[in-house]
């Protein structure tokens, strides 16, 4: 979000332009324009408009150019104006669309299945009077959509849409009508009428009771922008803290994104200007300007979201930069043990290039490793060394190689299922005669590892081309082992290789009845208020050691015919917290789901999946 406190003049004179606004949003979303997003929307809000006149602007679009899209048909508005008309912000101010105060942005990555312009934020609710109208776009996924929904329809309410978003801007929407008709009835007792009524209900609308009356019923993790037509503007952060967001403000301008380096490198600040949006607040830019931080929920267990630090955010942020490094760099001791000690006969590399920063922190702890065994060696000569004693010990060195390529110009679009597999093998391919084929160990470095099928249908195949002695797949995560509900698209069990090995272990030690009665207490937690829920689903891992899943995880993955021996390395859970201690939210890999609602959700995908793939008489 941009809200701009100057008029349009002032950044025409100091910036030649009154599109600042407009272009600083644009290299916002150009900057977070990350991976995977499949749409992209703006809004704009004109302050001080004659009636009969356009306040509130959208744009939305679908696929991976939604952003030229949008804002091509924006300046496409602009087309055929004189020079002199497009260099006049009083012009534009009256005349042109898009030529406002307040800008919002969004990119969609969607989470729930569902697709379509219909789910590209921003959302609009549109009213005749200014202050009910209201734009909504966020950053979230809420777990108890069917009570709030629930709540809308005993109101009375009947909304067209059955989705987080939508029914979020209308519970939030109906809120704001109370609000704005509570200022009503003040008016009128102070005896204003007509456009006195109009001009109290903007002057005196609070934002912060319109939160504080709708944000405490959402159970999730959340960042929620939003702006009405009469100018008031709000960003609010989960008490959990779950979904990130920071903010920016000077003279000029209130900025707010969810990344730390959009902010840093479209207006040229440092890290340290940036401010962190605390849990539970909600940063407030009223009508006329003025800027205050307001606590709607009172903050929580703080919970901020780990994975994304390990994979989805930008990793030229300061601190995750540092954070994925040591990531790597703590796994230098599980790392030197599966590969025996033998340094010398070792290649390191990654995939894919998410794991870069990770590759090298366990680089760095590699190094220091054999700087401090040269030294011993030095250290045990008892001697002064010769040249070629010293040539000897000091050309000991970590050996690391581009190993893997990702094919850009692939795209696996073909559905029937074996020759998909067959095109997805071929997504990467290798550096050939980068490793000593029988004689070197191969250590590949990855992010995380989530459902398993690149491994089965490329990685695996492709490295072991390279004839290693050995490949160590390496995670900087710790084992995925239950979905997400607060924003990450990972919503089912059966999609997690970890969760697949551990039901094959259970069903091979005979131990078929931990299934069943997994099922049956996740039924019994159901039945209680949800505050109350056990997460029954972590009862599975507990007969099971993490090599001992590691290693069926190997077997379930391997490619039929590979000779190569491959070994698994997860990042430890206490090695995830020394490296993010300020991002404890790890329930992908320990089931502790900092809300209730995450507990409900996470019993309730065990049962779809028992219910899904088995036949109890048939298999128990």
């Amino acid at each position: 979000m941009i809200r701009l406190l100057k008029p349009l003049d002032y950044y025409q004179k100091k910036y030649g332009t009154w599109m600042y606004g407009l272009n600083r949003l644009y290299l916002m979303m150009e900057k977070q324009h990350n991976r995977g997003q499949e749409g992209a929307g703006m809004a704009c809000v004109k302050l001080n408009v004659e009636p009969g006149n356009e306040y509130m602007f959208r744009e939305r679009a679908e696929g991976k150019d939604a952003i030229t899209e949008i804002f091509g048909h924006v300046q496409k508005q602009f087309k055929g104006l004189a020079p002199e008309q497009l260099s006049d912000a009083e012009y534009a101010k009256k005349n042109l669309p898009f030529a406002g105060e307040i800008y919002m942005g969004h990119l969609r990555y969607s989470t729930t299945g569902k697709s379509g312009l219909t789910y590209v934020h921003p959302f609009l609710r549109r009213n005749n009077w200014q202050a009910k109208n209201l734009c909504l776009c966020g950053n979230f996924n809420m777990t108890n959509i069917d009570e709030i929904f629930e709540k809308l329809t005993l109101q009375g309410q009947y909304p067209r849409i059955y989705s987080d978003s939508n029914i979020m801007l209308e519970y939030l929407g109906h809120r704001l009508d109370r609000e704005v008709e509570r200022n009503f009835v003040n008016a009128q007792k102070l005896g204003y009428a007509n456009l006195d009524i109009t001009r109290y209900i903007e002057e005196n609308v609070q934002m912060g009771n319109v939160l504080k009356t709708s944000m405490p019923d959402f159970d999730g993790g959340y960042v929620v922008c939003g702006m009405t037509g009469s100018g008031e503007m709000f960003s609010m952060r989960d008490p959990w803290g779950i979904r990130p967001a920071y903010y920016y403000q000077d003279e000029e301008m209130v900025v707010l994104a969810s990344e730390r380096p959009v902010l840093q490198t479209t207006f040229n600040i440092s890290c340290d200007d940036i401010l962190e949006l605390q849990p539970g607040s909600a940063l407030m830019v009223k009508r006329d300007g003025s800027v205050h931080i307001e606590t709607v929920i009172e903050q929580k267990t703080k919970s901020a979201c780990s994975f994304e630090r390990i994979y989805f955010s930008r990793g030229n942020d300061r601190d995750i930069y540092q954070e994925r490094k040591q990531l790597g760099k703590q796994l230098t001791q599980p790392v030197l043990q599966a590969i025996g000690g033998d340094t010398n006969n070792t290649v390191f590399s990654y995939i894919p290039n998410t794991a870069e920063v990770a590759f090298y922190g366990l680089l760095d702890g590699f190094k220091q490793y054999v700087n401090e065994q040269k030294i011993q060696r030095i250290e045990q000569l008892n001697h002064i060394p010769t040249r070629k004693e010293l040539e000897e010990i000091l050309n000991d060195y970590v050996r690391s190689e581009k190993v893997a390529w990702k094919d850009i110009k692939l795209r696996t679009f073909i559905t029937e299922g074996n020759s998909r597999n067959d095109l997805a093998s071929h997504v990467y391919d290798i550096t050939y005669e980068s490793v000593r084929p029988y004689l070197d160990n191969l250590v590949v470095i990855d992010d995380s590892i989530v459902r398993g099928t690149t491994l089965r249908e490329s990685i695996f195949r492709i490295l072991d081309r390279l004839h290693p002695k050995k490949i160590i797949v390496v995670s900087s995560a710790p084992q995925i082992r239950y979905p997400d509900y607060y924003g990450i698209d990972m919503a089912r069990l059966e999609e997690f290789c970890v969760f697949r090995a551990t039901i094959e272990l259970l069903k091979q030690r005979n131990m078929h009845q931990l299934i069943i009665d997994t099922y049956y207490h996740c039924k019994e937690e159901l039945r209680k208020p949800k505050e109350e829920m056990r997460n029954c689903v972590k009862d599975i891992y507990k007969p099971f050691s993490v090599d001992v899943i590691n290693q069926k995880i190997v077997q379930m993955l391997l490619p039929e015919g590979m000779q190569t021996p491959v070994e698994l390395v997860f990042q430890s859970i206490e090695g995830l917290h020394e490296a993010c201690p300020e991002h404890l939210g790890d329930w992908y890999f320990t089931g502790d789901f900092p809300t209730p609602g995450g507990i409900r959700l996470c019993n309730q995908a065990y049962i779809n999946y028992i219910e899904k793939y088995y036949q109890f008489e048939q298999k128990f």
